[in-house]
């Protein structure tokens, strides 16, 4: 067994170094504990640079999921711009056609979630985007089931069509071919008796005193007798919110309560209640408010026939009643 040796710095005199149970201890202790550290050392700088199977195959799994999430938000996306084309349509284009009032979009959208709900989502799922699409896909259902209902009410209007395009009125309420009776439209126009600028809520037809005038759409008699002013009155309820009024007739041919269809004589032109001529006062009404009666020939008159017609009517003149 080799023994150690050191001098001793007072005597310069070479004194044995006895190797006791302490001073083996105190190595022992020291090689374990470096051993220890570079172990520790080691283990943590293997595993940062050269991760686990294990964790190799849970990153590959996070990589695809954050992959398909990517997808599924993007689809999301295409499909809210589709749903968008669709309300749109149905407002702007079917509801139009069919009269029918827009869907707010306070109705469309709908109530979602509290915010808190998805707050909570994300810190479950430690992802704001899965939060994201879980608003999106909310939406997006609410506005496809008011989509769905929707498409079910403009069908049963769609069914109800061919009634309402009989009933409205299309045509002329006289004979005018050549457009030629046509003597004041709807608008701004001078008072005849009193000399003011007044609205005129109809149309004037110039015609001889017992001319044919024709029910312009199929509908009950609301009305026949004398009005203020309008003289002898024939109203029409045409349903679906329309009303056409014939004003200052010679006699009226019905009596409230019959049904009458497109064409049908309801009465002869006259000059009665404020009237300085012979003359037709034809008004349409819808939902009770007076609407301009051109836009309300279109079985009657070709485009060319129309543009005239709208010519004829903006006529700012004197109106004959």
């Amino acid at each position: 067994m080799k023994h150690k040796y050191r001098i001793n710095p007072e005597t310069l005199a070479l004194e044995r170094i006895e190797q006791g149970l302490v001073y083996w201890l105190k190595r022992s202790g020291a090689y374990i504990l470096s051993g220890i550290c570079l172990g520790v050392v080691f283990f943590f700088v293997f595993f940062q640079l050269f991760p686990s199977p294990r964790e190799k195959q849970l990153e590959m799994q996070r990589q695809n999921l954050e992959s398909q999430l990517d997808l599924l938000d993007k689809k999301i996306n295409q499909m809210q711009l589709v749903m968008s084309d669709l309300s749109q349509r149905d407002d702007n284009l079917y509801r139009v056609l069919l009269e029918a009032e827009p869907i707010p979009l306070s109705v469309r959208q709908g109530a979602t979630r509290k915010m808190s709900y998805y707050d909570e989502l994300a810190n479950m799922t430690n992802s704001q985007l899965a939060a994201d699409l879980t608003l999106k896909i909310d939406v997006l259902e609410k506005e496809m089931y008011v989509q769905a209902k929707s498409y079910d009410e403009v069908v049963e209007l769609a069914k109800n069509q061919e009634i309402r395009l009989e009933n409205i009125p299309a045509i002329q309420p006289v004979l005018n071919k050549d457009l030629k009776r046509v003597a004041s439209g709807y608008g701004w126009r001078i008072h005849p008796i009193y000399h003011t600028r007044k609205h005129h809520d109809g149309m004037d037809f110039t015609a001889p005193t017992g001319t044919e005038v024709f029910a312009t759409g199929n509908g009950v008699i609301s009305f026949s007798g004398r009005r203020q002013g309008y003289g002898n009155t024939v109203i029409v309820d045409h349903g679906f919110g329309y009303e056409t009024v014939y004003a200052h007739l010679f006699k009226p041919l019905c009596h409230v309560g019959q049904r009458v269809k497109r064409a049908d004589i309801i009465g002869l032109v006259g000059n009665t209640g404020q009237s300085t001529a012979p003359h037709l006062h034809y008004e349409v009404r819808y939902q009770g408010r007076p609407v301009d009666p051109t836009n309300y020939y279109f079985i009657d008159l070709s485009p060319e026939d129309y543009d005239e017609m709208i010519r004829l009517s903006n006529n700012f003149g004197q109106m004959l009643d």
